[in-house]
């Protein structure tokens, strides 16, 4: 339980600056040791009552440490590029990378706390965006992040005398904002919720820390001595394990052990009725995507499947359909320097589109469940919580409004060979085939099983999966664009 009416003991300015040259010099220190070693990030929050001083301790922060390897965010009103992609889009692309440590000046917890105080949206509202934030913590932790979450406290007595004592003086009095008094009048109703909200999300990992912001001296020693202690406790130990992704509901719709094995490979299509379908089908997507409706959504295409299997050329067929200006094409292999240093999920959070417009992935996230897995990269336990915090990306993109597709098209190991052969026998095809993609077809096992526990625990009601049957290239691009077309065309209504 927290304790909002408590206070620190009180500090006086002369004992501030005595602990305050100690405290600077270890931050420093540790701030230097993590930047050399870069075996984690670092993420602050800072929020609490407006008026207890947050800009104060971020500030205090940034002139205790260097402030080179600091980044300071502040992230208010979403402009109108955030507001065409996911809530969580601003804050994903500004997560320090290993090494560094960034601060927000509030948070993720910020627009759903002010939606349920002023009455704009209740409690069950105001629970699901704290459980998706839950979850989203816990995959920066199992990714090595620290986190420290700050809530600084005031009493609505000491806030007032505050504001009053700032507007009594003619150098302090624009300090004190209309807004200060108005949120003052709201203290009571903000109190239940900010205890509601620090009880539910304060975990092992990520702990809500409640300061005592009534003395200055007190509050900015007490966020300092906190952060040290937690630096030193990290890079003293081991990375912590990670931990079972919360539980999420995955719709069970297939049998992981038949899945590929039932495909009909055999299917296939004739070059005069894929042609005439072909046009029928692009000119169908051209006049979807243009449709007014689809100004307000945004477009999601995952293709995955064998080597060889004509991603490339269903590709090309989807594309041609689309304005150049309106798509990108983002194809996917192993992670830069950059990339390692964050989150496995964040080279794909900023790549999503914004509204109106489609990103087409060659290859995706689902790497984690596959490569990753069946070339032994990481532990089981690492790859197996990839499955949840996979579906926690995708819901989230699905209820912004992001149509996602997710594609597996499937040949047979005979059908793999032949094309393999005639890649290698052909001048212009070669660039196409690798030592990796020979080496790989030793694996053709561990992949059929990947793949089947794959679609079992990532296909969801929202976000399916659709399996393609991809040894004849006519049927699969041709199945692949009647596909889209269906559910645009339901999602446009």
């Amino acid at each position: 339980m927290f304790d909002l009416t408590a206070t620190g003991p009180e500090i006086d300015k002369a004992v501030y600056k005595e602990k305050l040259a100690t405290l600077r010099e270890a931050l420093l220190d540790a701030q230097y040791e993590l930047q050399h070693k870069k075996s984690f990030p670092v993420v602050i929050i800072v929020s609490g009552v407006n008026g207890a001083g947050k800009s104060d301790v971020v500030k205090a922060l940034n002139t205790w440490m260097d402030p080179r390897h600091i980044q300071s965010h502040a992230l208010g009103k979403s402009t109108q590029e955030e507001l065409e992609r996911p809530a969580m889009w601003k804050f994903w692309r500004c997560l320090p990378r290993k090494g560094a440590i960034a601060i927000f000046f509030g948070s993720w917890y910020s627009y759903p706390m002010r939606q349920h105080i002023k009455g704009a949206k209740d409690q069950a509202y105001l629970d699901e965006y704290l459980d998706d934030f839950m979850r989203f913590e816990q995959m920066l932790c199992d990714e090595g992040a620290l986190i420290l979450k700050f809530w600084l406290h005031r009493s609505k007595d000491n806030l007032k005398a505050r504001f009053t004592d700032l507007e009594s003086h003619p150098n302090t009095k624009w300090q004190v904002s209309r807004q200060n008094w108005k949120d003052l009048n709201t203290y009571d109703n903000m109190l239940p919720v900010a205890k509601h909200v620090l009880e539910k999300t304060s975990t092992e990992q990520a702990p809500w820390i409640v300061v005592s912001a009534q003395n200055k001296y007190t509050r900015d020693l007490t966020v300092g001595k906190t952060l040290l202690d937690a630096l030193h406790n990290r890079l003293n130990k081991n990375q912590p394990q990670p931990t079972a992704p919360l539980p999420f509901p995955i719709a069970q719709n297939f049998d992981p052990n038949n899945l590929l094995k039932a495909l009909d490979l055999s299917q296939s299509l004739d070059k005069k009725a894929y042609k005439k379908q072909l046009a029928k089908y692009q000119k169908r997507l051209h006049r979807l995507v243009h449709k007014k409706a689809f100004r307000n959504k945004s477009m999601v295409i995952v293709f995955e499947g064998n080597d060889a299997a004509g991603k490339g050329g269903t590709i090309r067929r989807v594309t041609e359909s689309l304005d150049p200006r309106l798509y990108e094409i983002v194809p996917i292999c192993a992670p830069n320097d950059e990339e390692r240093a964050q989150p496995y999920l964040w080279r794909f959070w900023r790549k999503l589109p914004r509204q109106g417009h489609t990103t087409i992935f060659d290859r995706s996230w689902y790497g984690r469940v596959l490569v990753e897995r069946v070339e032994g990269l990481l532990p089981e336990k690492n790859w197996r919580r990839g499955y949840g915090e996979i579906n926690d990306f995708e819901r989230t993109m699905n209820l912004h409004g992001v149509i996602v597709f997710k594609f597996w098209l499937a040949i047979s190991p005979d059908e793999q060979l032949t094309r393999f052969k005639d890649r290698e026998a052909t001048g212009y095809k070669r660039f196409k085939l690798t030592d990796e993609d020979w080496r790989n077809r030793s694996l053709h096992e561990g992949y059929v099983q990947a793949v089947c526990d794959m679609v079992d625990e990532t296909s969801t009601q929202q976000v399916p999966w659709t399996l393609i049957e991809a040894n004849s290239k006519y049927f699969a691009r041709i199945k692949v664009l009647k596909t889209i077309c269906k559910r645009l065309k339901a999602e446009l209504k």
